[in-house]
């Protein structure tokens, strides 16, 4: 009475398995153990006994196959709703809370099912780790993809955090063999001491280590322009540079000033700081004072304006600056007349007002540039719109045409003089500024344009390994279509192998960072995170938690780690 249960002969009496399935060993264990007992059953009784033990085993089995299945389900529902968690920015401690809000749905809608969501494990430590294990998943993924990369790029910045430490973030832009960019984040590292320029090489050089990144294949660096980063001597870039001579690299690094960063401080070379001022002691006269301001809001109900209050301009989100100056302008009457009958001159306010469109533009641009995956060449080609808009800005304001300056406009038609000639100076110098500030931009105008059209690139001027590669993409037509069809980022991955050189070109251009955005979103994520209520978060936890938040590309494989984890309930859940 044996049963072949994975290759090996189980007697369905004791449960024992015969050490070899032969004959002779399964009728000498029956004889030994079993005969005594069963030999006065007939054939046909033993027949029954044989299908009765055949049914009780297959039910053992089904039994703990459906343990086992219901425990994988469980640990997987901790891994989701750990992520879930950590993307949250809740507190480890929350998990508890989430599963017995579960359990009083399931109590409602499929009590039956009760014990399933006992099984799910959420407790602080039980979330911390898991958090800890998908973080690890991605980063292996990440090291995985690292190896096929053609080119890539980083991008670093610092800033500190609610306990005054220096953060260092660091993203990577990678290309693979296929013409895939993958933008990710590589590291964020605490700088309890100094955050000098050697301090932040050993930091990014440690995380370029670690991923087994060649240095050969590193194309661009961007920062944030501090002195510490784009010194050229023992800034982060001049180290860096020094570095890839080191290791005999012959390609020379591009390192750039972040776009977003240089434009907002095109916009300080206005000088206009004074009008700004103005407009801030209106607003801190109205918002400072309790009274004020409830009269004020008071004051805009009886007028049933469309705005119900002002905003408050900070410097550090400084394109709050531009949402105050809209909202004065809408409510300048408004203002003026509330700040009069408090016996306040509004004179100068009223001939400030002028700000408003120029600063509108400047936002504008500056969310043009923002967001994740932005191709460099389609960002500087945003800066290169802007800079001749401000060309024609300026002869239209010398010629008194306000066509796009629709505040200024209106202004002029209440006042007698307005300083048009004034306000066209101010165009050219914030157009000489954006010249200068983006020289760096403009000395790869060629490099760009292999990237963003290349079948108008000027043969000649081009390198000489691209040139005879280049004749023969310009000359094919069904390139020409695709390129026509898909666009300029998405074209690369159509160039055939037969033009490696265009390939490994168009490959450096993708991984370059034009700005330090996805760092900078990366900061507000930490913040958010780290706070004075969350005091037991540790540098590493803070680290899994905005691997997972900022992950883009890549994805937890939960399955893969369930199945790498014992499948035990935890007993402090049930």
């Amino acid at each position: 009475m044996c049963s072949d249960v994975k290759g090996k002969a189980v007697c369905l009496l004791c449960g024992d398995s015969v050490a070899v399935m032969k004959e002779y060993n399964i009728r000498r264990h029956y004889e030994t153990k079993h005969q005594d007992r069963y030999k006065h059953l007939d054939t046909t009784q033993r027949l029954q006994k044989v299908e009765e033990l055949k049914r009780s085993l297959v039910s053992q089995q089904a039994m703990f196959t459906k343990d086992k299945s219901q425990s994988e389900a469980a640990v997987k529902a901790s891994f989701i709703l750990a992520a879930e968690v950590a993307k949250s920015a809740w507190p480890f401690t929350e998990g508890q809370f989430v599963k017995n809000c579960m359990i009083k749905v399931c109590d409602a809608v499929c009590p039956e099912k009760r014990q399933a969501f006992l099984n799910v494990s959420l407790n602080r430590n039980t979330v911390a780790d898991r958090v800890r294990h998908l973080a690890a998943n991605l980063q292996q993924q990440l090291v995985g993809k690292g190896k096929d990369f053609m080119a890539y790029s980083v991008a670093a910045d610092e800033s500190t955090d609610t306990s005054d430490t220096a953060q260092l973030s660091i993203f990577i832009r990678g290309v693979d063999s296929s013409l895939c960019v993958t933008e990710e984040f590589l590291g964020l590292h605490p700088m309890h001491g100094r955050t000098t320029g050697k301090d932040l090489f050993e930091e990014v050089s440690r995380c370029v280590d670690k991923m087994g990144l060649p240095w050969d294949k590193l194309v661009g660096l961007t920062t944030d322009g501090a002195p510490a980063m784009c010194g050229q001597k023992s800034g982060l870039v001049g180290r860096i540079r020094e570095k890839m001579k080191e290791e005999n690299v012959t390609s020379e690094l591009t390192a750039y000033h972040c776009i977003i960063h240089q434009e907002s401080l095109c916009g300080k070379a206005l000088k206009m700081e004074h009008v700004m001022s103005i407009i801030t002691l209106a607003v801190n006269f109205i918002r400072a004072k309790g009274l004020n301001h409830r009269q004020f809001k008071s004051f805009l109900e009886e007028l049933s304006t469309e705005y119900g209050d002002l905003l408050y301009h900070t410097e550090v989100r400084w394109l709050s600056q531009g949402k105050v100056l809209e909202r004065c302008f809408q409510l300048r009457e408004e203002i003026c007349e509330f700040m009069e009958s408090k016996g306040k001159d509004t004179t100068e306010l009223r001939n400030k007002m002028f700000l408003c469109d120029i600063t509108s533009h400047l936002k504008a641009l500056n969310l043009q540039l923002q967001g994740r995956g932005r191709v460099i060449t389609d960002m500087y080609a945003t800066v290169r719109a802007f800079k001749a808009k401000l060309l024609l800005w300026e002869t239209q304001m010398l010629q008194e045409n306000l066509s796009h300056f629709p505040h200024c406009q209106t202004m002029k038609e209440q006042v007698a003089a307005f300083p048009t000639a004034q306000f066209a100076e101010k165009l050219g110098i914030l157009g000489a500024d954006f010249t200068r500030r983006f020289a760096d931009f403009e000395a790869q105008k060629s490099r760009f344009e292999l990237l963003s059209n290349p079948f108008a690139a000027d043969v000649e001027n081009a390198p000489s390994n691209l040139q005879m590669e280049l004749i023969e993409l310009q000359s094919n037509d069904t390139l020409k279509a695709k390129y026509e069809s898909v666009g300029a980022a998405e074209f690369p991955r159509f160039i055939p192998d037969t033009m490696p050189q265009l390939r490994s070109q168009a490959a450096q251009t993708l991984s370059m960072f034009g700005s330090t955005y996805l760092c900078e979103q990366l900061f507000s994520l930490m913040k958010i995170n780290k706070t004075s209520h969350r005091t037991r978060l540790t540098d590493e936890h803070l680290h899994s938690i905005l691997r997972i938040s900022s992950a883009q590309s890549l994805t937890p494989d939960i399955d893969e780690l369930v199945s790498k984890m014992r499948h035990q309930v935890s007993g402090s859940d049930q």
